[in-house]
């Protein structure tokens, strides 16, 4: 099985492809009433797929997939927060007029220590920039339990994130796109730069 890496934009064709319990949480896609009702219908997944459906038609795209092969090991969701109800609810709201939400990003718990939650961020700020967007902001957890609804803020600074509102629990962070891309670009050229000068010119062929 091929163990190459891809990126993929998030459809309702691989929505399936998110890792649980995220496929099946409406924490910030709905609000808390409308949550509990779709918790107590059993049917929380349909109410994530008509959400994800009504932002692509309404937004476009609000999320990357992190494949190895042929299986998704991670992925990152944003929104504008108008598309997130529960947004409104935090201490440190409102999200910035010029920003978008970070909604979550997650990876396979088996492929957690080699800096792809980095990576997803970057991938995120590199979608966003393309379509005109200038900041991504999004409530840290600074008590973050694993598979919670919430980043850990300690995450959130790790990978460029600044506190804008402070908060004991919840503060609000911010990641300016522009700054986010161009260092981005400039590791990975300077990390080309590096393998190109370490590799072995090819050996000349007689004549």
């Amino acid at each position: 099985m091929s163990t190459e890496r891809r990126w993929a934009t998030l459809t309702l064709d691989n929505l399936d492809d998110l890792l649980e319990p995220c496929r099946s949480c409406v924490f910030w896609e709905l609000d808390s009433v409308a949550g509990q009702r779709a918790r107590e219908a059993g049917d929380p997944a349909l109410e994530k797929e008509a959400w994800v459906s009504a932002t692509l038609l309404t937004w476009g795209s609000c999320g990357t997939i992190l494949y190895q092969g042929d299986a998704a090991v991670g992925y990152v969701l944003y929104a504008p927060a108008a598309f997130l109800p529960r947004s409104a609810t935090f201490p440190t709201s409102p999200i910035s007029a010029d920003a978008l939400q970070l909604v979550t990003a997650r990876v396979h718990v088996e492929e957690r220590g080699h800096g792809l939650g980095r990576a997803l961020v970057q991938a995120a700020a590199r979608d966003l920039a393309r379509r005109g967007a200038r900041a991504l902001e999004a409530y840290g957890d600074t008590q973050a339990e694993p598979g919670g609804c919430l980043l850990p803020a300690e995450f959130l600074l790790a990978v460029g994130f600044k506190t804008v509102r402070p908060h004991h629990r919840w503060p609000r962070l911010r990641l300016e796109l522009r700054s986010m891309v161009t260092l981005t670009a400039e590791v990975e050229a300077a990390l080309e730069r590096i393998i190109g000068a370490v590799r072995p010119e090819p050996a000349l062929r007689p004549i």
